[in-house]
């Protein structure tokens, strides 16, 4: 093999030439690594299709490490020109400084909350015994480690309230370990459960024990090898995780995740699995009994256990209902099913859930959410009269609770909660948080257009009151378009950073989500995967061609799956964008499935092993349609060191392909994040650092002055 060359900080000296009077400049950037271009192939069913940065997927090589920090370099010099960032770092700073605090959960006799004073790293979990004492910390993760980067992934309490489970992730990783806390003295126990991955603590309902779901320690690899056969085990408090039972294993089956749940009453125990992001499989047994039988034969649709009580299983399914339905499951006789909550034709039926002796449906209507009360049986209660639009979240308790809590959250404002009385179906202010800016300045449109095969998909239109339709204003629009997951109204302190300098901030709703069904879902996933592109291509251009922005002004951006998205439309049309902002992206997508749980998420994509599925993922793998001689858009790829999810070899060999092709004059740069994951629990320092490097690099490349606010 050649040797690979570099460059390095100290070796070049970077350029920057002053072209006008605001403060955009123009920037020379440091020439990029010499990243060495091998003669790896693979043949896929007769086509030869080049690997030539294979290399780069090994992340634990020297020379992986000298090209991070070779490129690491080239990004830090030219962001460190940008004369603006640290004006836009001070006020994402302000923006981001309020109290930021969850609705309580009631366990035991106490109400437990997170909150987050404005600018610590982690969330600090509190209690307090009424909503009118003091609170006092109960567990301050910012103290689990010296930099933040230790957070919390998962948390649960015991049925009576005594033991608190919690799993904690480093810097970012999936990877989490479990330790349990009497929650009466708040001291730490001896019990610690490692190489838990996809899982935290499911309690049992005596409160002696909890399940959860675990791989063998990998060998090699720890954040890029392939995980297989997860297994369930049950933790009897108080002993070592090498004297746990093991509840439930399936050596047939590598490629499915297991997760355990027992009744309250304590008479079943149930198996939840799938072979990847959708589709499950339930399965049931008396407690007692050596073996599981089917109850809910998989993977052909979704079941999500929501309650089990008096021998009935209550399953939230899309089985012969596209937008879902809740329906009840005859544990003595399974034959006999009940439809409690039958589908609604028109609406997403999003979550159900069950509390204060009633079960709670939130629906989506066009991507926002309305609220229902029904009763055990499904008869209608009421509909909850919400005190404004937004996402809804919460509604979370025990059968014996009379008051629960819920939050809204929009666009334009931060989480307000509310209380809610069960009885009564009132709902008063709980907290709205103050906020560096004011909310009434800024205005959201829901924007309804046709994609390219005439679909009428929505999009959310955030912008500061009084903005001229001229075309001269920087957009940012914002995709995902997969996996089931919905793009529903949310805040984000840089969305208004954003719009305080003339910025349309646009969260499009495409296909390949749940907002309109499974059937929406269908319609963007394996062979139909175009479809969101098309949607996300068609967004563009309706705001371009309606004068809220241009394509010189023009930024897309999205996250994992929406990194995929960014990446597959940057390189169909680059002449329709001013920047390309790609994060934690799939953008190998002939060999994602190869690391870590990329394999779950083949019931999405399809699979390169297969020759049908090859077909249509190579056509717009975003890796394998990079063109040379093309003029690409200013793209500033970011990801990090510890991403075991979608792992950092997609976007180093994206970035590295990127550079090589080029013909352009914009700026192809990949920020690699330390000690940071694929996006969860990341520190607020981190998360304000990176969204500084982002927004600067959109202002210096759609030649938008930043001007601080006074």
């Amino acid at each position: 093999m050649k040797k690979r060359l570099y460059y390095t900080a100290v070796a070049v000296v970077a350029a920057a030439t002053f072209t006008d009077c605001s403060n955009v400049m123009k920037i020379k950037h440091l020439p990029y690594p010499d990243a060495e271009r091998t003669d790896v192939s693979d043949n896929y069913f007769g086509t030869v299709v080049a690997d030539p940065y294979r290399w780069l997927e090994d992340d634990n090589s020297e020379a992986t490490a000298a090209w991070v920090a070779a490129e690491n370099a080239v990004t830090n010099d030219y962001l460190s020109q940008i004369p603006f960032r640290d004006a836009i770092k001070e006020r994402l700073t302000e923006l981001w400084n309020f109290p930021k605090e969850s609705a309580p959960t009631k366990k035991g006799d106490w109400l437990y909350f997170s909150k987050n004073d404005g600018l610590q790293n982690q969330s600090v979990i509190y209690r307090r015994k009424s909503a009118d004492d003091a609170p006092e910390v109960f567990l301050d993760p910012n103290k689990l480690s010296d930099d933040g980067t230790v957070a919390l992934a998962a948390m649960s309490f015991s049925k009576d309230g005594r033991y608190f489970a919690y799993a904690t992730a480093a810097s970012g990783s999936d990877w989490v370990e479990i330790r349990v806390m009497d929650a009466e003295n708040k001291k730490l126990l001896d019990d610690k459960i490692e190489w838990v991955k996809f899982s935290g603590a499911t309690w049992a309902p005596d409160g002696k024990g909890f399940y959860y779901s675990a791989y063998d320690a990998p060998k090699a690899g720890v954040y890029s090898s392939k995980n297989e056969f997860q297994k369930v085990y049950y933790h009897k408090l108080g002993t070592a995780q090498s004297a746990d039972e093991l509840v439930y294993a399936d050596p047939k089956h590598p490629l499915r995740y297991f997760h355990a749940w027992q009744s309250d009453d304590g008479r079943w125990i149930f198996v939840s699995s799938s072979e990847g992001t959708s589709g499950a499989e339930i399965l049931y047994k008396r407690s007692g009994d050596r073996d599981f039988k089917v109850l809910l034969k998989g993977f052909d649709y979704d079941y999500g256990i929501v309650e089990c009580e008096n021998d009935k299983l209550y399953v939230m399914t899309n089985e012969g209902a596209e937008n879902y339905k809740l329906i009840s499951v005859d544990l003595l006789d399974p034959s006999k099913r009940t439809d409690i909550i039958a589908e609604n034709a028109d609406n997403l039926l999003e979550g159900v859930g069950s509390a204060g002796g009633c079960l709670t449906a939130i629906y989506l209507e066009d991507a926002q959410n309305k609220v229902y009360q029904f009763d055990m049986d499904g008869n209608l209660l009421r509909e909850v009269e919400l005190p404004g639009i937004g996402t809804v979240s919460g509604f979370g308790g025990e059968k014996e609770d009379t008051e629960l809590y819920y939050s809204i959250t929009t666009f334009t404002a931060p989480t307000a909660i509310y209380r809610f009385d069960v009885k009564s179906g009132k709902s008063e202010l709980y907290l709205r948080p103050e906020v560096a800016f004011d909310p009434d300045d800024f205005t959201t449109e829901q924007i309804f257009f046709e994609s390219k095969d005439g679909t009428r998909v929505p999009m959310f239109v955030s912008y500061k009151k009084g903005l001229k339709l001229n075309g001269k204003n920087p957009c940012y629009l914002y995709g995902y378009g997969g996996f089931q997951i919905n793009l529903t109204p949310s805040f984000n302190p840089s969305s208004i950073m954003f719009m305080e300098q003339g910025g349309v901030y646009v969260f499009v709703t495409l296909r390949g989500g749940l907002e309109y069904g499974e059937k929406w879902h269908k319609a963007g996933m394996l062979a139909n995967k175009q479809n969101v592109f098309d949607d996300f291509i068609a967004a563009a251009e309706y705001l371009i061609d309606h004068k809220y922005t241009s394509s010189s002004k023009l930024a897309i951006a999205g996250g994992s799956n929406g990194g995929l998205l960014v990446g597959a439309c940057e390189v169909q049309r680059p002449d329709l964008y001013a920047v390309c902002l790609p994060a934690v992206g799939v953008m190998d997508m002939l060999r994602y499935h190869k690391f870590t749980i990329g394999w779950g998420w083949v019931v999405e994509y399809g699979s390169s092993d297969d020759e049908e599925q090859f077909e249509y993922i190579y056509k717009y793998s975003p890796l394998h349609n990079i063109k040379e001689g093309v003029s690409y858009p200013a793209t500033l790829v970011t990801t990090a060191d510890h991403d075991d999810r979608v792992v950092p070899a997609h976007s180093f060999k994206f970035a590295a392909t990127m550079q090589h092709a080029q013909a352009g004059d914009a700026p192809i740069l990949i920020r690699i994040d330390t000690k940071a994951g694929h996006g969860a629990g990341k520190p607020t320092s981190k998360r304000i650092e990176e969204a500084a490097d982002t927004y600067a690099f959109l202002f210096q490349n759609t030649n938008t002055p930043y001007k601080p606010v006074k």
